[in-house]
């Protein structure tokens, strides 16, 4: 129920979102929604209406969506979201893990690759890279469209440059400094 299924089943839709227009006028692919969800931990899978998935070490949570740069939480999922979202014309989801974010222990591979499965848009996986073996991880893991990271490459830990060499020495295609 709520604002996400009503536009996802198609009846939110009234052309005047600001996916909407932007989609109708620039074409889907000018449009990036970028979904902060931040775990919630829960007992057992009936715990919530929402979708809850087994993350590593056995817990189980849902993916709760963030606003206001992840100061102020909704009842609704990542995965709600970013399937509204999609049918209102967003091209593409960036998804940031708030609980990965800046602990450079890899990305949330969990929450990747269910989006991947829920949403027929790219996916850019974003928050957690520590080292270019994230990159692999994440892309072995699931079936990420990209890998972003920002701390590790502005910190001068790694450059882009190594990450590149890594995930193609790994066997996973990626565009090189041409």
């Amino acid at each position: 129920g709520g604002p996400a299924s009503a536009a996802a089943s198609g009846a939110g839709r009234t052309g005047t979102s600001c996916i909407e227009q932007i989609s109708h006028v620039y074409g889907r692919q000018a449009v990036v929604v970028s979904v902060d969800p931040k775990r919630v931990y829960v007992e057992s899978k009936d715990a919530t209406r929402h979708t809850v998935l087994e993350v590593p070490g056995g817990r189980l949570c849902w993916w709760q969506c963030t606003v206001k740069g992840g100061r102020e939480t909704r009842d609704m999922d990542a995965f709600e979201l970013a399937e509204a979202c999609e049918a209102l014309g967003a091209g593409e989801i960036m998804l940031n893990c708030i609980d990965m974010d800046g602990q450079n222990a890899g990305y949330d591979n969990v929450l990747i690759e269910e989006m991947k499965k829920r949403v027929s848009i790219p996916v850019i996986a974003s928050s957690g890279a520590g080292k270019p073996q994230h990159f692999i991880d994440m892309f072995r893991a699931t079936n990420a469209d990209a890998g972003l990271a920002a701390g590790i490459f502005h910190r001068r830990e790694v450059s882009i440059a190594e990450v590149k060499q890594a995930v193609v020495a790994a066997g996973i295609p990626c565009r090189l400094a041409e």
